[in-house]
């Protein structure tokens, strides 16, 4: 599993990149702030879920700080997924790094 600082992410969209961004957290937070085009499935609901995503699609994988997600990037390891990235930081980060607009909780 490869990992980004938010600034990373930021910049490899840039370049047209266009990974799926898979946001992990409940749907309070979500509500609170999220990354432009990211999709939420929330942790608890990931295996459930998985079969709606992409197995061969560049994958991001957010959360709050960063651990939800390096455990749910970890589990699409497992589960067959080929290129996975983990957004070390979170939603956290990318508000410290990238855009201070967002709102913070």
């Amino acid at each position: 599993m490869r990992q980004f600082r938010p600034a990373e992410l930021a910049a490899h969209i840039e370049t047209g990149h266009t990974p799926v961004l898979l946001d992990v957290r409940e749907p309070w937070e979500w509500n609170l702030c999220r990354l432009p085009g990211a999709v939420l499935i929330p942790m608890h609901e990931l295996p459930a879920r998985v079969a709606e995503l992409n197995k061969q699609a560049e994958t991001v994988v957010i959360c709050h700080h960063g651990v939800r997600s390096f455990h749910a990037a970890r589990y699409l390891e497992t589960v067959g997924f080929d290129d996975v990235i983990n957004l070390s930081g979170g939603v956290a980060a990318w508000a410290d790094e990238v855009d201070p607009a967002m709102p913070r909780y």
